[in-house]
């Protein structure tokens, strides 16, 4: 089922400017956006005016225009999943560092139950459905705080459980790395 993007707020116009009139071809055209941080995590409007973005930026502002335009049965969702080399182009990092995965927090849509992921054309959500430990449904202002927040209380709760030989700050530069090496290979 596709909707006519009628609504008069930013988000939708900025998709009309680029010729797109209707919530599947947003989502589409969102998809083809290349993978990056954007300069200002919390102006979704960035995905398009820098046209790159991340899988947190990319969904919600995809939720917003789902929300401006009355689209229903569009949840936007944090997935804590485990991270490792072989579901995630993160390289060796996690090897070298001796850790089998890292608990990673993966932003994505829900649509009528099922699951749609416009981070980038090659991001292939099968191969980490089913290493997902944790879902939660968001509205799009959470991507940025509260869905760091929700990913460092899991992690250390997760280090404790799992007697990780690190302290959390050298966790997270280990992530860091991993994201980083993500956005060297254009994912």
């Amino acid at each position: 089922m596709d909707f006519l993007l009628s609504s008069n707020d930013q988000f939708t116009k900025l998709l009309q400017a680029e010729g797109i009139t209707t919530w599947n071809e947003a989502l589409r055209y969102v998809k083809q956006i290349p993978y990056g941080r954007n300069t200002n995590r919390e102006d979704f409007s960035l995905v398009i005016k820098e046209n790159k973005g991340t899988c947190s930026s990319k969904h919600a502002f995809l939720k917003e225009i789902a929300n401006q335009n009355q689209i229903p049965n569009v949840d936007l969702i944090i997935g804590i999943y485990k991270m490792n080399e072989n579901n995630t182009k993160i390289g060796s990092i996690l090897s070298e560092n001796k850790l089998n995965y890292i608990p990673e927090a993966h932003c994505y849509l829900k649509i009528l139950g099922e699951t749609v992921d416009t981070t980038s054309s090659h991001v292939a959500f099968e191969k980490i459905k089913n290493v997902i430990v944790q879902e939660i449904s968001i509205e799009p202002y959470q991507v940025a705080d509260y869905k760091v927040d929700v990913h460092k209380d899991y992690l250390k709760k997760w280090m404790l459980e799992n007697e990780i030989p690190f302290t959390f700050e050298e966790l997270w530069i280990i992530r860091e790395r991993c994201i980083a090496h993500l956005s060297n290979e254009s994912i």
